[in-house]
């Protein structure tokens, strides 16, 4: 008897793993390569680096200072360090080897021209989604970049993310291939909004929770993401970034220029907006500006347990610090009341940027200041200035307990040890 159920557990253990090997190595459907006489057409090249522009693919590909393309960047994840690869068309080095159909298959399939699974920080999960026609112009316009032999860096990973047979069974649960399909109930606009949110701008890469192996969550918990040590919020929450009740126009302006009268563009998405949004087209800016207002409201997102929380009888004190440090170097831009004063600070009531219960962005502001991005809407931004060496992290934490306690704003209060927290990483 026993052996009967030990061999009926070791079938089940046999069709499980192999289960998870067809799903996880599994290809999607075959699609046909492109002629080279359309490949090398100046319109799809044009289309290729609008394209490009579109996806922040140079942002993410290039290191400050050294060659566009060429890889070598530092995206740091809490499962290690990832290095961008080169996409510059060196033979060895680069792509310059790969086909339209290599291309293709990273794009749409995670899969290197080898064969080798990629990792998702490559967000394929949301390139999946584009037409092949957008993969073989954008794969025409990276073949017009000048060639650069720079060897791609080793990622450097934590236990035991690196071993990438693990791959397999991320896929297996996470990732299914699957070319955007409009929905002909909606408008032309929504659905092109629609196939740029979801794909190519892959807004759900930064803007969805991981789970601990790294696959999106959102539909059990919804809340944002840490991206590059700062804090992406949910797209689908009135109470974090949720644009629903916004006019379409500001959602357009926020886009194209970092700057609306209900929000700023700060860290890294004033990035995506100085290196990627603000070359968009009206008409895409408007069809994601539709297709953001219709994304479906969901709950607040749960507040972190984990973090360290300010006892009651201390915060009185806290509050009482925060508002003598608010009066020294905070209200003559911001305004004793809290309503800042334009064009120079923006105003702090009821500014949900900073009255959501992550309070990463607030911190990392307040540490090392910063600038929307410089856009032919936005020419001359004002920044903020840097406190990191002029506020100890208790000073920190205490002002900004009282302007989230201020004005009306009921968020929680901030302690030393979560600014302490924040304090380190890329610096925007």
């Amino acid at each position: 008897m026993i052996r009967k159920i030990v061999a009926g557990l070791a079938l089940v253990a046999v069709v499980a793993a192999g289960v998870v090997l067809w799903l996880g190595l599994r290809h999607d459907r075959d699609v046909a390569g492109s002629s080279p006489l359309v490949m090398n057409g100046a319109d799809r090249i044009e289309r290729g680096r609008y394209l490009a522009q579109l996806g922040d693919c140079r942002a993410c590909h290039t290191v400050q200072g050294s060659a566009d393309y060429a890889g070598g960047r530092l995206i740091p994840t809490p499962f290690g360090r990832f290095y961008s690869p080169n996409i510059t068309p060196d033979d060895d080095t680069g792509i310059g080897r790969w086909s339209a159909d290599d291309f293709w298959l990273a794009l749409h399939e995670g899969r290197g021209r080898d064969g080798q699974l990629l990792y998702p920080v490559f967000p394929y999960t949301n390139y999946a989604r584009m037409a092949r026609d957008d993969s073989d112009a954008l794969y025409a316009y990276l073949r017009t970049l000048p060639a650069v032999p720079q060897p791609s860096r080793a990622h450097d990973l934590a236990f035991p993310y690196r071993w990438r047979l693990m791959l397999v069974g991320w896929r297996a649960l996470f990732f299914r291939p699957a070319v955007f399909v409009p929905r002909p109930e909606q408008t032309p606009a929504w659905n092109r909004g629609a196939y740029l949110v979801q794909g190519l701008t892959h807004c759900s890469a930064c803007h969805e929770a991981r789970n601990a192996l790294g696959g999106t969550q959102a539909r059990d918990n919804p809340a944002g993401g840490l991206v590059l040590d700062w804090y992406a919020p949910v797209l689908s929450a009135s109470s974090e970034a949720g644009l629903q009740d916004w006019p379409e126009q500001h959602i357009v302006d926020l886009l194209a220029s970092g700057k609306s009268p209900r929000a700023s563009a700060m860290g890294p998405m004033a990035e995506v907006v100085y290196e990627s949004l603000q070359h968009a087209s009206a008409d895409d800016l408007q069809a994601m500006a539709v297709y953001l207002k219709s994304v479906p409201l969901t709950e607040k997102p749960e507040p972190e347990k984990a973090l360290p929380r300010v006892l009651d009888q201390d915060l009185p004190r806290a509050l009482a610090s925060g508002g003598k440090l608010y009066a020294e170097h905070c209200a003559q831009c911001h305004g004793d009341d809290g309503k800042g004063r334009t064009p120079a600070g923006p105003a702090l009531a009821g500014n949900r940027a900073l009255t959501m219960d992550s309070a990463v962005n607030p911190i990392r502001i307040v540490l090392f200041g910063g600038y929307t991005p410089g856009t032919p809407g936005n020419p001359r931004p004002y920044g903020m200035p840097p406190f990191s060496s002029s506020l100890s992290k208790q000073e920190v934490a205490d002002v900004l307990s009282y302007v989230r306690r201020s004005w009306g704003n009921q968020a929680r209060a901030v302690t030393a040890v979560e600014v302490e927290r924040n304090s380190g990483g890329p610096l925007w």
